[in-house]
């Protein structure tokens, strides 16, 4: 049975039903939730509008919520309800493969949010808590239409409950009363029933156990440090403030390192020789002698608050297997990428793709580290 929404207005002798009328302009309910999202009912961070995809087409609304998922809403416009329907089941397939860094780039775009906070910043400030080192384990697709036929409503019903497919739709109708405009809402499916459905569909990239050897490393090149210094010298790094600093004390020789410089990609793989240690302290072996980093030619100035552990620059001493300048880093759509220093590489994606570019052949011993 196709939804229905209806409003009575309670007078003194008896309620008397509002008619339902066409909003005056088309794209007055897209306005409305371009302003605020929070009129869906869901509890989304916006991070992106008419977003192009790799199909020519362009998705109406995205978004993220809590977890780190991506949200696609979709109008439905003038197209029938099976075209709009085909048409979030195309987005999603394109929404499933995009990684960390393409929903940071996707939030780049958007006209008119703060421009001067990054996405991290704006999460935190939306959700309370920094976002998930993985983003987008899951996905989904929201239909915003002010009526579907029957038919369609059973096969949105359908793909989700027999599939798992994490699609629902959303109703508004529109409504006025002297001089006086109402938007009602209401769901075709309980959200709380379609997340699960999202959560039970998954994605390719869905989150694996740690193989306990292997960790991302964000090494922000810039003006106290450089990747060319990281590469030639044997170690990466991070600092400037403990939340840049603290979680390369994760690294413990023995674990696998895969370096990535943001807005370039993946430029090395090595295995950690040394724990972390303040730039002042740390020293390379040139010939056979010990050498102090900060007596050697850097590109970058790394005595920039040396002596301060909180805002001095850190680095664990790598060996490296294969690094490539910053002009050939290896990136491509769906690789894990992240904001912070050090953490767990869980994405096997991505280890296989850069592995693979590198020329790396994988060890088949991933026991881990005691």
């Amino acid at each position: 049975m196709s939804v229905e929404i209806r409003i009575w207005r309670l007078e003194s002798e008896r309620p008397r039903q509002l008619p339902a009328v066409a909003m005056p302009r088309e794209r007055q309910l897209e306005d409305i939730l371009n302003s605020d999202i929070d009129v869906i009912g869901l509890d989304i961070m916006l991070i992106g509008r008419q977003v192009p995809t790799g199909f020519g087409t362009f998705i109406d609304l995205l978004g993220v919520n809590a977890d780190g998922d991506v949200v696609i809403v979709e109008l439905k416009r003038d197209r029938t309800p099976r075209e709009v329907v085909a048409q979030v089941l195309d987005y999603g397939s394109w929404v499933q493969g995009l990684g960390y860094g393409d929903v940071t780039r996707i939030f780049g775009t958007l006209p008119e949010p703060k421009l001067d906070q990054s996405f991290e910043e704006t999460f935190a400030e939306h959700f309370g808590a920094s976002p998930p080192e993985t983003l987008n384990e899951h996905h989904q697709l929201v239909i915003v239409a002010s009526e579907l036929d029957a038919s369609t409503e059973r096969i949105v019903n359908y793909l989700s409950s027999e599939y798992g497919v994490p699609i629902n739709a959303v109703f508004f109708r529109y409504f006025v009363d002297e001089g006086r405009e109402y938007l009602a809402r209401s769901w075709l499916i309980a959200p709380s029933e379609a997340e699960v459905a999202a959560k039970v569909a998954g994605s390719r990239r869905k989150a694996r156990p740690w193989n306990g050897r292997d960790f991302y490393v964000n090494f922000g090149d810039g003006d106290t440090r450089a990747w060319e210094d990281g590469r030639k010298y044997g170690f990466v790094g991070g600092g400037q403030g403990l939340w840049f600093s603290r979680t390369l004390k994760q690294l413990i020789p023995g674990s696998r390192v895969f370096a990535y410089v943001p807005q370039h990609g993946y430029v090395g793989v090595g295995t950690v020789v040394s724990s972390a240690v303040m730039a002042r302290d740390f020293s390379v072996d040139r010939g056979g002698v010990s050498t102090p980093l900060f007596d050697l030619s850097l590109h970058a100035d790394m005595r920039a608050n040396c002596d301060d552990p909180e805002k001095a620059e850190w680095v664990v001493g790598i060996d490296w297997v294969k690094t490539v300048p910053i002009e050939g880093a290896v990136f491509e759509s769906g690789l894990f990428a992240n904001t912070n220093t050090a953490c767990r590489l869980t994405d096997q994606h991505t280890i296989d793709r850069v592995t693979k570019a590198f020329g790396i052949e994988e060890s088949t011993d991933l026991e881990g580290i005691d």
